[in-house]
């Protein structure tokens, strides 16, 4: 590894910066109770009276009365405006693959309370990941693809599925107190729908408490945009929990991703966040802006309890993917049971430049197999030393999850916050 010249101050947003700083998801209470579900295999859901098909193209609001199914591929266009009341549950329908797309210019309103979240689910008797298509947002703020276009394609009409633009404030409306349940169908001999896909998004559209559960797909997807994302949860994908690529700018705050070594896939390409700036370098406006995460407070576990044999079995990967020319800084964070916390591509050379796009400071590591690597190599020790630098406070620990955190095993009301004492725990590696 080239010698990396050691200026601190540079990567150091303050020098008063604490290592006893709350880490991972914060809050006086539990923000996750009321609204969110750990168990949706095992609620009971209405018949639905309603059905939703084809285009929505004039303003249309869903009543909470009705529980709708979605069939088929559903587009919200002509700049329409969707808006969905409270507590209102909408059914993805297996068969035809339900999906809701809604297109540049259009809004959907989706903006559940804490007590009354609004339900996106499968309508099987057995749900599984991947029993529905997902819900598909498109925007007109900027994305670094040739042209500034992108089209989210898969199976959808290619006319109403173009994404991108100038506008890095559009307003594609509200997702707030939502769940997405069980999406992410796979599309034969093309890809996997995701839970939710955010694609060329503005950040006047307010994004906060949406979870997505079992997923087939990614649960959170953003391709390009400019975007704030607050209190996402995502919990056991099949694939990666979060994923930003084509130059997308994304603020991500108090977000939740827990994966099982046993459902999630240890695939390549399958971690709890991946960050890339591109998918292919040939369709890429290198003048453009590169993807750029700024995550604070992000707690990234694997809910196993037994991690050391998981990883040993090789059922465990890295929980951060760090991919050329992406940048990433993450912050009061926490990563617990990952073989290794985070992986930088191979193609990133390791150099003063880079190691400033990269940030990782008042980080909490535990249970992992190395903590920042780079891939395919077998001696990282000036990376763990560079990073274990005590200026940036990363602390590191090899406790169990039960003493980790304050209750993630309870069937009802997990409490995935980190426990107070485990913030002053040691620096040693």
């Amino acid at each position: 590894m080239k010698k990396i010249t050691q200026i601190i101050c540079f990567l150091l947003i303050a020098a008063n910066v604490s290592a006893q700083q709350e880490k991972g998801i914060i809050g006086y209470s539990n923000w996750l109770n009321n609204w969110t579900e750990f168990k949706p295999h095992k609620v009971q859901y209405g018949d639905p009276n309603q059905i939703l098909a084809g285009n929505i193209s004039v303003n249309t609001k869903l009543l909470k009365k009705n529980v709708y199914v979605l069939q088929g591929n559903v587009y919200v266009t002509n700049n329409a405006v969707l808006t969905i009341e409270p507590g209102t549950l909408i059914i993805g329908d297996f068969e035809s693959k339900g999906t809701l797309v809604v297109t540049k210019g259009a809004q959907l309103i989706a903006d559940g309370l804490e007590t009354d979240p609004i339900v996106f689910t499968s309508n099987r008797s057995v749900k599984k990941a991947g029993d529905w298509g997902g819900v598909v947002i498109l925007g007109d703020a900027p994305i670094n693809k040739l042209g500034n276009v992108g089209s989210y394609n898969l199976d959808l009409d290619p006319t109403l599925t173009n994404y991108g633009g100038n506008n890095a404030a559009s307003n594609s409306g509200i997702l707030r107190f939502v769940r997405i349940e069980f999406a992410g169908k796979k599309v034969k001999g093309v890809d996997t729908f995701n839970g939710l896909t955010i694609a060329g998004v503005g950040n006047k559209t307010i994004l906060d408490n949406v979870m997505v559960s079992y997923s087939g797909g990614d649960s959170f997807a953003f391709f390009g945009g400019d975007v704030n994302a607050n209190q996402f949860v995502s919990y056991k994908s099949i694939n990666d929990d979060f994923k930003f690529t084509q130059g997308a700018q994304c603020r991500l705050f108090n977000s939740l991703a827990v994966r099982s070594s046993y459902l999630s896939s240890n695939k390549d390409g399958s971690r709890c966040m991946e960050v890339k700036s591109y998918e292919k370098k040939n369709e890429t406006d290198f003048t453009k802006k590169g993807t750029q995460v700024v995550a604070s407070n992000i707690t990234m576990l694997n809910d196993s309890e037994n991690i050391k044999a998981d990883i040993q079995a090789g059922l465990v990967k890295e929980a951060v993917y760090v991919a050329e020319n992406a940048s990433v800084e993450m912050k009061r964070s926490v990563i617990s049971g990952f073989n290794p916390a985070v992986l930088i591509d191979s193609k990133t050379e390791i150099n003063d430049v880079n190691l400033k796009k990269i940030k990782f400071e008042e980080m909490f590591f535990n249970l992992c197999n190395g903590n920042i690597f780079t891939e395919y190599n077998s001696n990282n020790e000036d990376l763990e030393n560079w990073y274990g630098n005590s200026l940036f406070f990363n602390v590191y620990s090899q406790s169990d999850n039960k003493e980790t955190f304050v209750d993630i095993f309870n069937p009802k009301k997990p409490d995935f916050r980190l426990q107070l004492g485990k913030i002053t725990a040691s620096s040693g590696r």
